[in-house]
């Protein structure tokens, strides 16, 4: 039976699993203990798992008895600490409740197996924690998955689960998607409580998933979605599921490409080709591409993010330790610097910063009247070695080495756009490349429905990293 349950992952999908299950081929008890099995055969090697968990009794959605993996960031599992990479809040009691979006994963059906590594509090794009040691990508061990859901990705990636939780509050989703060859789709603001929170850096985060398929991403899309009492941001449900969606033709789109960051730093030459590859597959398949970028500025960008960054930061940690003393040893460096910047902030700085936010937003929302969707690549660089970006410099070096990192996708979290990265392209060394698709508030049909059709045009699922379960 063992065999014949690895078989299965190695052939299906989360939701092909739960079909399985559903069709009384297999329990859900049994694809749950062969996801952990398969989580253990790479996780020694990748160093992913924060703690693992009590998955519980799978309920009787899409997804019942699929093993998932909840990043340790902003979702809360009863019962459970969320540590949000910091070895601060290491040893808190655990959550009183589930949070919205956990409930309803439960509800789907899904069986929470284990919590994933992020950087300290995800300020960093790649995952090297100082709490639990650096998490490595199964594409090759010298190399980060990205950050700051690295964690998830990298098990997604060695196909020891089908897909995986993840937060993204400047990229954070697609930069692993895009560094681990796999789609990472960030919904539009509002699409998924963040309840009990309110909102994150000011409407900039959001919770999804990384995936080995579209359609899972989609399903999942279709679970979790949909306000909670005293949500912030609201936004009308979808005309279909988002199912339905990824397997329609998304019809003739308007497209924009993008192949540099508009004022940005430089994007690696084999990136820039791979972006160009994907223009035209588009064009194949019948879409109108032409280069175009919205009109914003990326230092503009990056200086109002970091700004809400560090006030954010400052105020969760000391509002969480309550009385406890606060000082350096206690942080990593750049955490700690972000921190302090954020107490001294005045708070002019703090609303010019969320003012930039919605102006960006009004330039980003105009682009998107004359284009359906935006065309670039996920990162400006084809890797990322391990100690690239590092927590224990400076500031100014840090965010020298987050640039090319964020330079694409940064402003969708600033004007609360969806995006996705579709693993289309490939470095000469094999390893995969990130494409972007973005486009308006609200519009992620538009982005499921073309990367369905770019995932049958240019499968990628076959591909298999040199770390697989």
């Amino acid at each position: 039976m063992a065999q014949n349950l690895d078989d299965l992952f190695e052939t299906h999908d989360a939701l092909g699993l739960g079909e399985r299950v559903a069709a009384g081929e297999v329990s859900a008890a049994e694809v749950t203990a062969a996801g952990r099995a398969r989580i253990a055969r790479v996780d020694a090697e990748l160093g992913a798992v924060s703690r693992e968990m009590e998955a519980g009794r799978a309920a009787s959605g899409p997804f019942q008895g699929v093993p998932f993996v909840v990043k340790d960031l902003l979702a809360e599992c009863a019962g459970v600490t969320t540590t949000a990479g910091s070895a601060f809040f290491a040893g808190d009691p655990g959550a009183a409740a589930d949070s919205a979006a956990v409930r309803r994963m439960r509800a789907s059906g899904l069986s929470i197996v284990a919590r994933t590594k992020t950087s300290e509090f995800g300020l960093a794009p790649t995952t090297e924690p100082r709490c639990g040691g650096a998490v490595r990508n199964p594409w090759s061990r010298a190399l980060s998955p990205g950050g700051s859901s690295g964690g998830s990705a990298a098990l997604v990636a060695a196909r020891a689960v089908p897909m995986a939780h993840a937060t993204d509050g400047g990229g954070s989703i697609r930069i692993p998607a895009s560094l681990c060859g796999l789609f990472g789709l960030k919904p539009s603001r509002g699409r998924i409580s963040l309840a009990p929170l309110g909102e994150a850096l000011a409407g900039a985060s959001a919770q999804h998933c990384v995936s080995v398929s579209v359609r899972d991403s989609a399903a999942l899309l279709d679970a979790l979605s949909g306000p909670e009492p005293g949500d912030p941001y609201g936004m009308p449900a979808p005309e279909a599921p988002f199912l339905a969606s990824a397997g329609r033709d998304p019809g003739r789109l308007r497209i924009a490409l993008e192949k540099r960051p508009n004022s940005g730093p430089e994007t690696d030459p084999q990136v820039v080709r791979a972006v160009e590859d994907a223009a035209r597959l588009l064009e194949s398949l019948g879409h109108n591409v032409e280069e175009a970028a919205p009109a914003y500025a990326f230092p503009a960008v990056d200086e109002a993010l970091m700004t809400v960054m560090a006030a954010n930061l400052w105020t969760n940690i000391s509002a969480r330790a309550g009385a406890r003393p606060l000082d350096e040893a206690g942080f990593e460096p750049v955490t700690w610097a972000y921190a302090m910047t954020g107490r001294d902030m005045p708070a002019s700085q703090y609303i010019r910063a969320v003012q930039a936010f919605h102006r960006i937003g009004r330039q980003v929302g105009a682009f998107f009247e004359r284009y359906d969707v935006l065309l670039s690549p996920t990162i400006a660089r084809a890797s990322l070695p391990l100690g690239t970006v590092r927590m224990d410099g400076t500031v100014e070096d840090f965010r020298a080495a987050t640039a090319p990192m964020i330079a694409f996708t940064a402003v969708c979290n600033v004007s609360g756009t969806p995006a996705a990265s579709v693993p289309l392209g490939w470095s000469d060394e094999g390893l995969p490349i990130g494409i972007q698709i973005a486009a308006a508030w609200g519009a992620e049909a538009t982005l499921l429905s073309l990367a369905g059709q770019l995932e049958r045009a240019q499968p990628w699922r076959s591909r298999r990293p040199s770390v697989c379960a």
